[in-house]
């Protein structure tokens, strides 16, 4: 039987991973929170390690908060990056294969179709540069690794778009989304399976991937179906980005080509719209 320790199994994908791993007979999961592994703490992270046989290691632990790190660069840098270190060099003594989650903000947005594993990197912000540098890390510590890249990741858990208009389609009567950036939503539990079809099918072809839904659109047209599908009347309004300043900018487009990893795990992606409905028919019960 496989061991997998999951990390940041508090957040969205973590839980999606939980969910779907009660079905799985043949192997055993480790779920650890940042209150019971702490991964910047270096000496916590090797005792952790130490008497257990992990086989695989599901790095979800990430610091996400992606204005608030353009003046918490030092903490977004612990976890992101020294962390992710503390992580890969555990699993090179332990000979763990490591499975590390990253991000589309490792790219500007200057492409307009989408992203290949093999295209430069230029994140703009902190948060971004930071997730960079823990891939770097991992590169650098681990031959044997798996580098997933996702984008817009919402779920029925943690915090995340979907449910922030859910929110405030209740509160509001007229809310403005921004609608000239582009990416892809991504179900973290879609995700979360094809992490798990990557253990299970006890795959090498180690190196870095990209995965998220099919289809390209914006945050307006994104919210515009949440608040459709789930029949709430709000006046939605499109904004420039110009006309919504934040902290930290933004890819203008950050899709990415997941066509590497749906051919090597043969698998069939879900277009995001689709994939929403089902979410929120579950999320709105």
């Amino acid at each position: 039987m496989k061991t997998v320790l999951v990390t940041g199994s508090g957040g969205q994908l973590g839980m999606c991973i939980k969910d779907i791993a009660v079905s799985s007979k043949e192997t055993s999961f480790i779920y650890a929170n940042s209150s019971e592994l702490d991964i910047t703490n270096r000496k916590d992270v090797f005792s952790f390690f130490i008497d257990k046989n992990i086989d695989y290691c599901i790095n979800c632990a990430a610091y996400t908060a992606v204005d608030t790190a353009e003046t918490e660069i030092e903490k977004a840098t612990k976890i992101n990056v020294e962390g992710v270190q503390n992580l890969a060099e555990a699993c090179k003594e332990k000979g763990t294969i490591l499975i590390h989650i990253s991000t589309d903000f490792v790219f500007d947005g200057s492409k307009i179709t989408p992203y290949l594993e093999t295209n430069q990197t230029n994140p703009k912000g902190v948060y971004g540069k930071t997730k960079l540098q823990g891939e770097k890390v991992v590169k650098s510590v681990l031959n044997k690794h798996f580098i997933i890249r996702t984008s817009w990741l919402y779920s029925e858990h943690g915090n995340n778009f979907m449910k922030t208009m859910l929110r405030l389609g209740k509160e509001r009567e007229v809310l403005s989304v921004v609608n000239d950036q582009k990416g892809t939503p991504t179900y973290a539990g879609d995700l979360a399976k094809v992490i798990l079809k990557v253990i299970e099918t006890n795959n090498s072809s180690f190196g870095t991937y990209h995965y998220s839904n099919k289809g390209v659109t914006t945050w307006y047209e994104f919210a515009k179906e949440i608040f459709e599908e789930s029949k709430i009347l709000i006046d939605l309004k499109p904004i420039t980005t110009a006309a919504y300043p934040t902290a930290a900018e933004r890819p203008k487009f950050s899709a990415l080509d997941s066509s590497k990893i749906k051919s090597i795990l043969n698998l069939e992606i879900p277009f995001w719209k689709k994939r929403l409905k089902k979410v929120l028919s579950k999320t709105n019960k």
